[in-house]
């Protein structure tokens, strides 16, 4: 379970101030309800605040379709077209598109005057239910707005699930006509989403108009070779960032840029050599450093070592720091520890400390650096954060020693020094999903939304495990539908409500959710799970792909190495 890469989405959350969802419109014959689902028209006297709380109590149940029916009986009994955009964003969340399409009518009659998000939600359901000509024209409103062409955007993903060739045509359809306004990052952003969707001739015409409309923009080509690079033509992305002229190369935003993306191409070296050519900083140093340490290229590195030492003569604490990382890497650790011994300033002087506490240990004076963590546990001098991180210090030297009994103990320890800590939870959480101790990862993830009820990140992490790990899935469905609502766009949130959808027996639902994710973001998880799932559904030609993207992305994915195991693929 990709716990690690899911607890990190911690952000903050507005319950009731639903982010921007992909939504939609009226449409003038609304789709028919699903199977079960009850109208949402309601009952004379209709008590609009007893309402308004049935809707915010099923939302924080994670039922949403009940969350939708219940505010737009609100917005009726109270006239607020307020609660009837809420019910529009919420019913779209939920898939119901017919209670979303009636919702929508509410909220226009309540409020005739036109906004952008509801133009946005139109085009959404538009596209979804397959009405081309409705979808051309909300999509012409919006991207008749200097900032509309983001909205469109929004609109397009939103229905990449459902009707990806639509989609696609009406992509091609935008650019053709040169309906995007003249700012490149929306060009780009085009693009991005007809690469993601692997459409690589549109992706060619994308290109065309941009290199047109853009000449002699450096950005264009960093772009055009990333998409030559994910559809799988590397000597000619490696021949566009070779053809880079010199002076942009030297551009501080565009060199790291470009360093990345001879790195993706698999060329470190050239990476590094990148970002050599040209003014230094920490941020430049320490990237470099981690390229040599990657290449294994220990003469970069010290070379790079006496460079940075050279210019140095009263380095400043983050600098201090950086030297000492860098002799890390060259294994010469007693100087590592006297650079971190030299280290000024409380904050930094902590960082340090905590850095010599990991070369004590890989110098082998394994007793010392428990003696040194511990003393930065108990350092009453040092803030907070710096003691709660010693006990995570400890807890990962614990892990690499194979302490199992001494990695607990370290986070008991910590949570008994610095009570319901978040990040002390979140790691000790992590630990008993390796373990393979899910209860106890579901109590500590359980914890957090006792003090944080509505963290985005616990809700998610939690409704995955119990989607990936026990059989519990309308449970983990709840838990997921409180993160989509808290962040609809999220692509690892929606690649969690595939997964649950899978889990629940609707592959061909969850192909739609987990292809949305993949549009939003390429990563190994949602690549893995979409291989999966098209196995399942007898195409495993198309699972074969997603499979091997994921491979390349992370051979050692958990959830890959999973999803071959269970397909025999």
């Amino acid at each position: 379970m990709p716990i690690p890469y899911r607890l990190g989405l911690r952000l903050p959350v507005l319950l009731l101030a639903l982010a921007c969802v992909a939504p939609a419109p009226a449409l003038a014959a609304p789709a028919a309800s699903k199977p079960g689902e009850k109208p949402a028209t309601q009952a004379a006297r209709v008590d609009p605040l007893e309402a308004s709380l049935a809707g915010e109590f099923a939302l924080q149940g994670g039922l949403l379709p009940e969350a939708a029916r219940d505010y737009l009986a609100a917005a009726r009994a109270a006239a607020d077209p307020v609660l009837a955009e809420r019910a529009t964003r919420i019913a779209l969340l939920a898939d119901r598109d017919a209670l979303a399409a009636e919702a929508l009518a509410t909220w226009r009659q309540l409020q005739p005057q036109d906004s952008q998000a509801r133009h946005m939600m139109a085009a959404t359901l538009a596209l979804r239910a397959g009405q081309k000509a409705q979808a051309r024209r909300e999509l012409r409103v919006l991207l008749a707005e200097d900032d509309g062409w983001q909205a469109a955007l929004a609109a397009l993903t939103g229905a990449v699930g459902r009707q990806p060739a639509l989609v696609v045509a009406m992509v091609g359809e935008i650019v053709d006509r040169g309906e995007l306004p003249a700012q490149l990052q929306a060009w780009l952003a085009f693009g991005g989403l007809a690469q993601r969707l692997e459409q690589p001739k549109l992706v060619d015409r994308i290109v065309v108009q941009v290199v047109k409309r853009f000449p002699g923009e450096p950005r264009v080509a960093l772009l055009r070779a990333q998409w030559l690079r994910e559809a799988g033509d590397l000597a000619q992305a490696r021949a566009v960032l070779d053809a880079i002229p010199a002076p942009a190369r030297r551009s501080t935003a565009l060199r790291g840029s470009l360093a990345s993306e001879y790195e993706a191409l698999g060329d470190a070296a050239r990476a590094a050599q990148v970002l050599a050519a040209g003014p230094q900083d920490d941020t430049s140093y320490a990237r470099r450093a981690d390229l040599l340490d990657g290449l294994g290229d220990k003469d970069g590195l010290a070379a790079l070592y006496a460079e940075l030492k050279a210019g140095a003569t009263q380095p400043n604490p983050m600098r201090r720091l950086l030297l000492g990382q860098v002799a890390e890497l060259l294994q010469r650790y007693d100087e590592a520890l006297a650079w971190y011994a030299s280290v000024p300033g409380s904050r930094a002087q902590a960082l340090a400390r905590l850095r010599a506490v990991g070369v004590r240990h890989a110098m082998g004076q394994v007793a010392k650096a428990y003696d040194e963590v511990h003393a930065l546990q108990s350092d009453a001098a040092l803030d907070d954060d710096a003691r709660r991180d010693a006990y995570l210090m400890e807890a990962e030297l614990r892990q690499k020693d194979a302490d199992a009994a001494g990695e607990r103990d370290a986070y008991a320890r910590g949570l008994a020094a610095f009570p319901d800590n978040i990040e002390l939870l979140y790691a000790r959480a992590l630990m008993w999903e390796r373990q393979d101790q899910i209860d106890r990862a579901e109590a500590d993830l359980r914890r957090v939304l006792v003090i944080e009820p509505d963290n985005v990140a616990a809700l998610n992490a939690l409704g995955y495990t119990l989607a990936d790990r026990t059989t519990r899935y309308r449970e983990a469905l709840e838990l997921i539908d409180r993160a989509r609502v808290a962040d609809p766009g999220n692509a690892a949130i929606i690649d969690s409500y595939g997964w649950v959808l899978f889990k629940l027996g609707k592959p061909r639902d969850a192909l739609e959710q987990l292809r949305r994710a993949y549009a939003l973001q390429k990563d190994p998880d949602i690549a893995s799970h979409l291989g999966q799932v098209l196995w399942v559904l007898g195409r495993k030609d198309e699972a074969r792909r997603y499979f091997d993207e994921a491979r390349r992305l992370d051979p050692g994915n958990r959830s890959l190495q999973r999803a071959l195991q269970e397909t025999g693929a």
